[in-house]
């Protein structure tokens, strides 16, 4: 099984990243936001999961363990499979998951492509118990929740500094329009034209 990767991005694009480990490359499954945040020859370093079936071996990773942990919950779910699994982490954030399902708010899943309302309600339903929505932390206030969240993990995820991605967060909310906030590609490319080539040199090591 493989737990994770960290390697050279040969290619990102669309929900997924190539990264070359030793010389073999492989093909990653993931969030659009952490595809959009993968660039070419830069270094990633992702969670994986391996999904096994009769006719194919298919990796999974993603920015952070919290992730990592509640697609392996998802899929556990009767009528959940991998690609509606990263559908709904794709729309919704480790974080926010917890939350609907404390709520039992099975809404915010009907929203994400291949889920209806059935598997939507199964999702609350097997999920309670097993995911805790999280109090005040000391993590910096942009990453409450929403886009701001996802863009966060994405970003931290590929190696830069919480505190350097955190602020370049902060400052593209407080200059975003209501529509480019709520938008995790549109936010992401926004914070990271803020950081820029020049602040390489703050990700972390």
């Amino acid at each position: 099984m493989i737990s994770s990767l960290r390697g050279r991005v040969i290619s990102a694009g669309g929900n997924s990243i190539v990264i070359d480990v030793g010389g073999v490359g492989f093909h990653v499954n993931t969030t659009p936001a952490l595809a959009l945040a993968s660039r070419e020859g830069s270094e990633a370093s992702v969670h994986t999961t391996m999904v096994v079936r009769e006719d194919s071996l298919t990796l999974f990773g993603f920015g952070t363990r919290d992730e990592l942990d509640v697609f392996d919950l998802l899929i556990g779910v009767t009528g959940v499979g991998p690609k509606s699994a990263l559908g709904v982490l794709s729309a919704l954030s480790p974080e926010q998951v917890a939350e609907a399902v404390q709520r039992d708010d099975d809404a915010v899943f009907r929203k994400v492509s291949g889920i209806g309302p059935k598997t939507a309600k199964l999702i609350t339903v097997s999920l309670a118990g097993k995911l805790v929505a999280p109090a005040a932390t000391a993590r910096p206030a942009v990453a409450a929740g929403g886009a701001a969240d996802s863009v966060l993990a994405a970003l931290t995820g590929l190696g830069w500094a919480e505190r350097v991605a955190a602020e370049a967060v902060e400052e593209t909310m407080a200059a975003a329009s209501d529509t480019e906030a709520a938008s995790v590609p549109t936010l992401l490319r926004l914070t990271l034209s803020r950081l820029g080539p020049a602040q390489q040199s703050g990700r972390s090591r």
